[in-house]
Order: C-alpha cells, then structure tokens, then sequence
C-alpha cells in the first residue's frame, strides 16, 4: 500500500492499512486486494499487444487482467473483456463502490464491456490501453474515460464485502 501512497495512485488512508494487518478475514481479503494491485503495478511499462497475455509478448487489456487475476489470486478470466464482464463467480458493483482489485469495464469501440482495466483506488485503474502504449495508471474521472465507463464486477477472493448482485 505504501508504494501506491509514494506514487500518488491512493490517498493515505489509515484504516486500510490496519485492516490489512488484521488477521481476521477482512483483513486478509483486503490484503489480497493489495497484493493484486501491487502484483499488477510491476508490469507499468510493458508495451500493449493484440492478443498479448505476458509481460515478454505484451499485453492486450484482457490479457494483462487476465495475467494478473491468474498469477495474483488463481482466478482464471475468459480471454475477452467482454466475457471477463459476464464471467460466472463474479459480482456486479457500482461506481462508488469500487475497491482495489476490482474490474472495470469501458466501451473504447462502439461495444459495451470492449475495454477492461483493474481498480487501484482513489479513482484511478492500470490497464494495457491500445497499439503503441504501455501498462500504465490513468485516472477514470478523466472525461474520456467517465463518459465511457460500463460497470465493475468483483472476484469474491479480492472483495471485502458479500456480493450484492449477480453479473
């Protein structure tokens, strides 16, 4: 949590990082939310590619959430952001109900659910956005990105709370 706070991506928020020093499964849960973050900031820099689902290949953004969800928590996704979207086991949740670890779904082409990033925190998500970029962090209350938000779904590995509803 630490290195998110020294780069800006989350406020200084003391009750996260005490709840997730707490042994109690709150605690751990919120633990593995930060560790799936972390685990995704390691690949900021590495380039986008089609198709791409490793950091020496490149990613795409489905295959970057992908990489992470497997490697981070052992949840394999769908290869697609669309069918990460409609992924049994994982729950719907709003806007301002987002945490760290959490999907969030963009339509970039005309397409709902076309775009697909991870939540960090503090309204800001990393993803692998398109031919040319890299890995990085964006703001999501960038008008870009706000206008073309479709939803966030939740891993109940990742999550702190039950699940409200079904995707």
């Amino acid at each position: 949590m630490q290195l998110l706070q020294d780069r800006g991506l989350v406020a200084a928020d003391s009750t996260v990082q005490a709840a997730a020093s707490e042994p109690t499964l709150l605690g751990q849960m919120r633990e593995t939310a930060s560790e799936l973050v972390l685990g995704a900031m390691n690949f900021i820099g590495v380039r986008y590619r089609r198709g791409g689902s490793s950091a020496e290949e490149g990613f795409d953004c489905s295959g970057f959430t992908r990489h992470i969800f497997e490697n981070s928590i052992g949840l394999v996704l769908p290869r697609r952001a669309d069918e990460q979207a409609r992924a049994p086991g994982l729950f719907s949740v709003g806007k301002d109900e987002l945490k760290p670890g959490d999907l969030v779904f963009f339509n970039t082409v005309r397409r709902t659910f076309s775009h697909v990033g991870i939540y960090v925190g503090d309204g800001k998500f990393i993803h692998s956005p398109r031919a040319g970029g890299q890995v990085r962090v964006e703001d999501m209350r960038v008008d870009y990105w706000a206008k073309r938000f479709n939803g966030a779904r939740r891993a109940p590995q990742v999550g702190a709370d039950l699940p409200r509803t079904a995707p």
